[in-house]
């Protein structure tokens, strides 16, 4: 994956004001942040009127620079963003409103160049434009409004309120790209045409272009600061699928693994779990004397490079999480010399195992265990990854009953997403019966299918049954499958428990949960809503229960008549 590369130039005066309220910067971070993460580049005009105007401009700047690349390296770059200048915004709403009653303010304009995107935000009234071409085109628009006559104003910036609206889009940029920011010191005056022809007469020195596209607004009769950067992309950043396999691919696979074997510095004690696309072994680390569990690549996949990337993502997932309810990925000294990955060692059944054995549970119980499957889930969510393959196999409850999350090899981060790596182009990768059916027709990962997930597991925990009887494996078959209540396999369960889960497996997400929390809530006690609804005709309470029994009356009927006929 090659990492962005490009130039940079600056100039910034203070023209005819006693100082200079403008404030502007690009950072390049070390790897893997710059393949991660990206280029950030920012303008910023602190509003004169204001009490502190360069503090509000310089705050915003060096904010955005800094605590973007202090975001989590799951987050997709919206997210982390839009997090960086809400903070950001009340910090200067509240820092301006203590000392003066007015914020601080200040305009905006900001932008990430990551695998071959310009993340554009902005808020105010400088200026971002993409020169390419020969033509200057604006990827913002000015946030004024205009009253009475040549009277403009700041519709929105940062620190105006409590709450701000950042403008975001999304722009694929080519090499030989130029980007211009500028703030209204310069946009204001000069015309685009200006603007183009000083940076094709610097002969690519942009330090000189900037320097000579301000002076030029001053001379046109600027009245305010004047501040331009140029950063002219040299290579946008996209993915390189040759290097991304060649760094996948550089630890060779381990052959199987049997009894007594020694693997960097581990001793192998048996096989647990061997399947098509790995091998887990139980393990003891001859370093700590602590069991571990040791995950292998299976073999058949040595030369698939999206397989290598997801069995990787598991591992790189398991360091980022911190959860009681998600099994720990164990951080190693000893140098490995085959691809695989360790994980603490939880003594206990499966989730599946736990169902077997317990048929019948008691429903406090079964909300217990969705009550961690919850918690594990939301460190998931806190981070944008969803879990994209929970079943009762991936879910392991240890001696203490402590719910953990065991497999998330499946796992789709936002962050990943927008690098485009080939093996996101794949279908969904949950287990049939437990695959929201909209991802059955290639809808975007989402936590409501993880909700969907959840929903399955715990009418299957109360059932041993699927809610569509069986697995659905197709957006046809979907379709056409219809609910079974949970009543009518368990009586014990009360009829509102019933209408929770049933929303929370609804076929349409625009009818789901969106909040797992609330899921909770509707399992917990009775929703008046799903109270209510128990009074309800039978066809709208159990729609297959109903023909069923239509058409059994409608037998009976005909068997009647023909009877009486043929008397």
């Amino acid at each position: 994956m090659s990492k962005p590369v490009i130039d940079i130039g600056q100039y910034s005066e203070k023209g005819p004001k006693e100082t200079n309220d403008d404030s502007f910067g690009v950072l390049i971070p070390e790897p893997p942040l710059c393949e991660t993460k990206g280029l950030a580049m920012a303008v910023a005009d602190g509003m004169s009127s204001c009490a502190q105007p360069k503090a509000a401009s310089e705050t915003a700047v060096k904010s955005f620079l800094e605590d973007y690349y202090a975001t989590h390296e799951s987050w997709s770059v919206e997210t982390s963003v839009s997090r960086v200048l809400t903070s950001v915004n009340r910090w200067l709403y509240g820092q301006g409103a203590a000392e003066t009653g007015h914020g601080l303010v200040t305009t905006f304009t900001g932008a990430v160049l990551k695998a071959g995107v310009l993340h554009v935000f902005h808020v105010g009234d400088s200026l971002l434009s993409l020169l390419r071409g020969g033509e200057l085109r604006p990827l913002t628009r000015l946030h004024r409004i205009t009253i009475g006559e040549k009277k403009d104003y700041l519709s929105r910036a940062l620190g105006i309120d409590v709450a701000v609206r950042v403008e975001h889009r999304e722009v694929p940029v080519e090499a030989g790209d130029v980007l211009v920011f500028t703030t209204d010191g310069v946009h204001d005056v000069l015309k685009d045409a200006d603007i183009v022809h000083l940076i094709e007469e610097s002969a690519g020195d942009l330090n000189a272009a900037a320097k000579a596209i301000c002076e030029a607004a001053l001379k046109a009769g600027s009245d305010d600061n004047v501040t331009c950067q140029i950063v002219r992309i040299q290579d946008p950043g996209a993915p390189d699928e040759h290097a991304w396999h060649r760094r996948l691919a550089a630890l060779p696979f381990p052959p199987p693994l049997e009894p007594g074997q020694a693997l960097d510095g581990m001793t192998i004690v048996r096989e647990l779990h061997a399947s098509s696309r790995s091998q887990v072994y139980l393990a003891r680390d001859t370093e700590t004397d602590r069991l571990v569990v040791v995950k292998t690549p299976s073999p058949n996949y040595e030369d698939d490079p999206a397989y290598i990337e997801h069995f990787m993502r598991e591992e790189w997932i398991g360091r980022l999480i911190d959860s009681p309810h998600v099994a720990r990925v164990i951080r190693r000294e000893t140098p490995r010399t085959f691809l695989y990955f360790c994980m603490e060692y939880i003594e206990g059944p499966t989730l599946r195992q736990w169902m077997n054995d317990n048929p019948r549970p008691d429903l406090a119980k079964v909300r217990d265990i969705a009550r961690q499957i919850v918690s594990g889930l939301r460190a998931f969510h806190r981070r944008e990854i969803i879990h994209q393959d929970l079943k009762p196999e991936n879910i392991k409850i240890d001696r203490d009953g402590t719910v953990k999350l065991i497999d998330f090899g499946s796992a789709h981060v936002a962050s990943l997403e927008e690098l485009h790596l080939p093996e996101e182009e794949r279908g969904p990768l949950a287990t049939a019966g437990y695959v929201a059916p909209e991802a059955l027709s290639g809808a975007r990962p989402d936590k409501r299918q993880d909700i969907y997930a959840l929903g399955v597991i715990v009418y299957e925990m109360l059932t041993c049954r699927l809610p569509y009887g069986k697995p659905l494996e197709s957006a046809r078959q979907a379709a056409r499958a219809q609910y079974r209540p949970v009543k009518r396999f368990n009586p014990e369960v009360p009829l509102w428990m019933d209408r929770a889960i049933e929303k929370a497996v609804a076929k349409d997400p625009e009818r789901r949960y969106r909040l797992m929390s609330e899921f909770l809530r509707d399992i917990s006690r009775p929703n008046p809503k799903f109270v209510a609804s128990a009074g309800a005709p039978l066809i709208e309470r159990d729609p297959e229960a109903f023909w069923k029994l239509l058409a059994i009356a409608s037998l009976l009927l005909n068997l009647v008549l023909f009877v009486l006929l043929a008397l």
